[in-house]
């Protein structure tokens, strides 16, 4: 069996790989590490204004949603596809990805933390803070 380390935030885990597959409902992952990992790695390709909001007893989906902007359409299709190459490294892919082609609003579906990437005209038009926070 092989084992290997994923940092997450301020903690590594192990997890294994060849022999044995994790799921998203395999505890691991705590939704703070999943958090955590996901802000880190947009935070890799210079995202701006990262926020997270905590939806939990608002949304039936999804526990916290991050959001941050990019700067044109491919910064933001670059950012969903690290986050995409990144968490497929620690064996945690996300459920799906909706947007990519437009790249106006990328949303990258990790389970209990959803991500949103926004360029500004979008954010300021949807204001998704103002209307979870």
């Amino acid at each position: 069996m092989v084992y290997c380390a994923a940092t997450l935030g301020p903690s590594t885990i192990w997890v294994y790989s060849n022999d044995t597959k994790h799921t998203k409902e395999d505890p691991l992952l705590q939704v703070q590490e999943l958090h955590d990992f996901i802000v880190d790695k947009v935070d890799d390709i210079k995202a701006q204004d990262i926020v997270t909001l905590d939806v939990r007893g608002k949304s039936s989906i999804t526990d916290f949603m991050v959001l941050c902007t990019g700067t044109s359409n491919r910064h933001v299709a670059s950012i969903a596809d690290h986050v995409n190459k990144e968490s497929k490294l620690i064996d945690y892919p996300p459920f799906g990805i909706s947007g990519e082609e437009d790249g106006e609003w990328v949303i990258v579906d990790m389970g209990s933390v959803m991500l949103h990437i926004m360029q500004e005209d979008a954010r300021n038009l949807y204001q998704l803070e103002k209307l979870w926070g």
